[in-house]
């Protein structure tokens, strides 16, 4: 079998629904009400892609030592995918936004929220990434242990400072799949949302203003690609459009799920990065049609998809780590490298039911508390405030 055949891609988009779809009936999950369902449903598959486009670049990193697939599908599995999630953030939060005259933000609420629903996790991936790395170190200290510390630091800091080697280990990156970086630019529009919120409808407090000037200041000190940011505007665009019935019935008709498909399957056929414009455009055409309410023939609005939506962060978050794990340790890498394609796709679905059962069980043990405590931890900081 060709390791770029697109079969892998069903078998394990499949295999992860079913695993989902057992495990939401062990133990049910209440997917919250009051959200757009076919963005709920559309995340799932998205972190499912990354998932797969990094287990095809296992495949040709294992023999080449280089870390691309070779492919456009599968690269689009990771580019396009993560295209679309900066759209989803922008589509939610812009839309928190110009919501504002009739529900104003609670900007404590919105940051406290933030952190607590993406720290934790973080710092739980983290932990594993620094253990892996004392592994592989041999329990050694193998560079100065205030350079140690300082990348640490900047491991810990969602890798906005950049994603240094640790304790000599080359290319420590890959040992978390180098997906931190797409938290870099998530953060970065997160402090950004004051500056827009006072462009559009409502007038945020001094200091979150201040907060949203200080970090377009260091945007411009960071090396940033801007083509990525203009991603969240695709997000952004659909928030506006979607306030209008026309439009929403339009995205819900049979023939909006085929132009859709349709757009999606032109940027994979046609461009080779989906960072540029008439790519960005025509995944923007097809993400207003989801959030518009289109569900790809009911897809993304079943229970199923949307509890694998739940667990997006987990999987998009711990996949690389799994993958590693499996290649470095449950291989021996020069072992790894002799599999046939068939055998390192197989593993990857040997795999799949263990990623989806650990993310599961990190978002029910993990996410779920964290998120749960935000209200808690809001009145507190509003009652420091008071003092």
């Amino acid at each position: 079998m060709n390791p770029l055949s697109p079969v892998p891609i069903v078998f394990i988009f499949i295999l992860a629904l079913a695993c989902t779809h057992m495990l939401a009936k062990c133990f049910p999950i209440v997917v919250p009400g009051g959200r757009v369902s076919s963005i709920d449903g559309l995340r799932g598959f998205l972190a499912l892609s990354v998932f797969i486009n990094h287990s095809c670049i296992w495949f040709f990193y294992l023999r080449t030592g280089a870390w691309d697939t070779d492919s456009r599908l599968y690269d689009h599995m990771g580019e396009s995918a993560v295209a679309l999630f900066f759209m989803i953030t922008g589509f939610l939060f812009f839309s928190k936004l110009i919501n504002a005259n009739k529900r104003p933000v609670d900007w404590t609420q919105l940051y406290i929220g933030r952190f607590l629903r993406l720290v934790p996790l973080y710092f739980f991936a983290m932990a594993v990434m620094f253990a892996i790395v004392a592994i592989l170190s041999e329990g050694q200290l193998k560079e100065p242990l205030a350079l140690l510390v300082l990348n640490a630091v900047r491991w810990l800091g969602f890798t906005v400072a950049g994603d240094p080697d640790l304790n000599g280990i080359s290319q420590s990156w890959i040992i978390i799949a180098g997906v931190t970086w797409t938290l870099r630019y998530e953060w970065i529009f997160y402090l950004l949302l004051p500056l827009l919120a006072w462009a559009v409808t409502s007038r945020p407090p001094v200091g979150y203003v201040a907060l949203g000037l200080l970090t377009l200041l260091a945007a411009n000190l960071l090396t940033l690609d801007y083509s990525i940011l203009a991603a969240f505007l695709g997000g952004m665009t659909a928030a506006v459009l979607v306030r209008h019935e026309k439009v929403r019935v339009i995205a819900s008709t049979r023939l909006s799920t085929l132009v859709a498909v349709a757009c999606v399957a032109a940027v994979v056929l046609i461009f080779p990065t989906a960072f540029d414009l008439m790519p960005l455009l025509l995944l923007t055409v097809a993400f207003i049609l989801v959030a518009g309410g289109n569900t790809l023939f009911g897809l993304f609005a079943s229970h199923t998809a949307r509890v694998l939506g739940e667990m997006t962060y987990s999987i998009y978050l711990l996949h690389g780590l799994m993958l590693f794990l499996v290649f470095h340790f449950g291989f021996d890498p020069t072992q790894a490298a002799t599999l046939s394609a068939v055998e390192h796709w197989l593993v990857i679905g040997l795999c799949t039911p263990f990623l989806i059962a650990l993310s599961f069980s990190t978002f029910l043990g993990i996410e779920s508390p964290a998120m749960r405590f935000t209200p808690k931890v809001v009145s507190w900081v509003k009652s420091l405030s008071v003092r």
